[in-house]
């Protein structure tokens, strides 16, 4: 089981090291500091709604959970 837990947490950190790097902020370059991040929509992004960083965050919760039990067990 423990070794389940550990090759299910190496394959979680990859993902979320891979879909990190992935994402590629709207405000990263020189046009961000001058607004360029507004034009997805009339109010700016919708955060809310983007799957990557839903998937972040679920990928998240899994490393954090597998870590706790694999520092339990």
């Amino acid at each position: 089981m423990k070794i389940f837990l550990q090759v299910v947490f190496f394959l979680d950190c990859l993902a979320l090291i891979g879909l990190i790097l992935l994402q590629m902020s709207e405000h990263a370059t020189l046009g961000g500091a001058f607004g360029a991040g507004m034009s997805s929509t009339v109010f700016g992004r919708d955060v809310k709604r983007d799957p990557k960083k839903i998937a972040t965050g679920v990928l998240g919760a899994l490393f954090i959970g597998l870590g706790l039990a694999l520092a339990v067990l």
